[in-house]
């Protein structure tokens, strides 16, 4: 399949009402794993990819490494490719995307975009400070596809906690709108796990809504009927699994 036909069919998978279900990757290996499994599409997890590595999250990962990963995972598996791009390894808008371009040369179709500002502690960027950064991503991913898919996340609900979020869904709405007039194509909300709050940015933010899992979030069915188009397990397949390796070392060297 082309690349051009991998991001047509990854974006006509975010269907609100009926999720694309990403199980994050982290290499080629991992990747293969759950395409066998049944898959759609793959995304790649930030957290993992760097933990596998022997890195922190945080961009600590080297672009050209994730870079390599990323190359791997397309040569290994005939499904549309997300990579966790976290904040585009850059500030400025066309560092940015001149980075992303590099990814769209290796056959990604698409990519997790967060508005943090990476490495900062708790700094997020400006509303249009963010808007130029996706929108210098969109100039570029139209020059050589069109249909390359942004996922812009938020990091709003990541930074506080659970009783605080109720505070911070008129700002979230507010960004997804902005983002989606930048020319993002799907809005990501991790730390999001009330149902009522989950179901007013499905009903008001016009773009594909991605929730991610953790203990807390409703069932995949639920957040279905609550118009969600995409759920993902961030760093949770990766640490299942190392949790498992350890289990069985154990066991072997006892």
């Amino acid at each position: 399949m082309s690349q051009t036909a991998k991001a047509s069919q990854f974006a006509t998978l975010h269907i609100p009402g009926n999720p694309l279900v990403i199980y994050n990757a982290w290499d080629a290996g991992s990747a293969a794993a759950i395409a066998a499994g049944g898959a759609r599409a793959i995304g790649t997890g930030s957290w993992s990819v760097a933990a596998a590595q022997g890195y922190e999250d945080g961009q600590a990962l080297p672009l050209a490494t994730l870079e390599l990963i990323a190359g791997r995972i397309v040569a290994s598996i005939d499904l549309p490719v997300s990579v966790d791009f976290e904040g585009a390894y850059a500030e400025a808008p066309d560092a940015a995307a001149a980075n992303v371009g590099r990814l769209i040369s290796l056959g990604v179709v698409g990519i997790n975009f967060e508005d943090q500002v990476v490495g900062k502690g708790d700094a997020i960027y400006g509303i249009e400070q963010q808007q130029a950064r996706i929108a210098a991503i969109r100039r570029t991913a139209d020059a050589s596809l069109p249909g390359f898919f942004i996922n812009a996340r938020t990091d709003l609900f990541l930074q506080a906690a659970a009783d605080q979020h109720g505070g911070l869904v008129d700002e979230a709405i507010a960004r997804g709108k902005a983002y989606a007039a930048a020319g993002a194509s799907g809005f990501f909300v991790p730390g999001l796990a009330d149902a009522g709050l989950i179901a007013r940015v499905c009903a008001e933010v016009a773009l594909p809504i991605n929730i991610m899992m953790f203990a807390g979030v409703p069932a995949v069915g639920e957040l279905a009927a609550l118009g969600v188009a995409r759920v993902s397990h961030g760093p949770g397949p990766f640490r299942t699994a190392m949790a498992e390796l350890t289990k069985r070392a154990t066991e072997i060297f006892a």
